[in-house]
């Protein structure tokens, strides 16, 4: 059988996805996407998966497909916590995402507030270093999503002054030791700079659509080309599947 790329993010309608679990299928095999879902599983998603039990009939509505079971988790929340072990090793791959960068104060600003942050953006990407680095210890997760992924008010600015070369050192570092994989999201495309930075530190790379709709979902051509620009091996590029999970699930 030849390779086929993962998918590994994609959302469906028991979270803020617009598809059934039926149709993200159908649009994987439509594109030659190996299908997963990795449904938001959090409080602070205002349409999610947000409880012990939903997460349990996430995995049970999953375990009826031919589809990997994957999850999105929200550092700052609580509920990944929550999730007991027999639950999580249901689980073949878990995704956590820095939706809310937390500051010393002990506030979070949210990637999606539409309120301009009351810091510098200096004090702010030292924040969202920080959590990166916290999530990356302490999340038992195969993939960290949209990793360069910053509050609204900040998306615009030039790469430079967000990224300095310290600081995606210090991001790269806390991917490879802890063994996460770096997620080349389509829908929030990280800067090539980075990726090469990571790939050349043997950070693994995941492919993610991240998508919510038709048109998004299995949507990986352009994170498979960049993964191949910077000469990442098909096979390489992680699949739980080949590569396993920290949740120790069979695919």
């Amino acid at each position: 059988m030849s390779w086929q790329p993962v998918d590994c993010h994609a959302q469906t309608v028991f979270s803020d996805g617009a598809l059934t679990i039926e149709q993200v299928i159908e649009r994987a095999a439509e594109l030659n996407v190996v299908p997963s879902v990795a449904d938001h599983i959090s409080h602070d998603v205002a349409r999610a998966v947000d409880s012990v039990e939903a997460a349990r009939r996430y995995i049970a509505a999953l375990e009826q497909y031919d589809v990997l079971r994957g999850g999105e988790f929200c550092w700052h929340d609580s509920l990944w916590r929550e999730l007991p072990e027999e639950l999580v090793a249901r689980f073949t791959h878990r995704i956590g995402s820095l939706h809310a960068v937390r500051l010393a104060s002990g506030d979070h600003v949210h990637a999606f507030s539409r309120r301009p942050p009351s810091i510098a953006v200096e004090d702010y990407m030292w924040a969202h270093l920080e959590s990166l680095e916290t999530l990356a210890r302490e999340m038992p997760v195969d993939i960290v999503a949209h990793p360069t992924l910053v509050t609204l008010a900040f998306r615009k600015l030039p790469i430079d002054e967000l990224w300095t070369e310290e600081r995606e050192e210090r991001f790269v570092e806390a991917l490879f030791a802890a063994d996460i994989a770096f997620e080349i999201s389509n829908r929030y495309p990280p800067h090539e700079r980075l990726v090469k930075r990571a790939v050349d530190r043997g950070v693994r790379v995941s492919l993610g659509s991240d998508g919510h709709t038709l048109e998004q979902v299995a949507a990986i051509a352009a994170p498979l080309a960049m993964a191949r620009r910077l000469g990442v091996r098909d096979e390489d590029i992680y699949d739980p599947r080949r590569h396993g999970s920290r949740t120790r699930a069979p695919a």
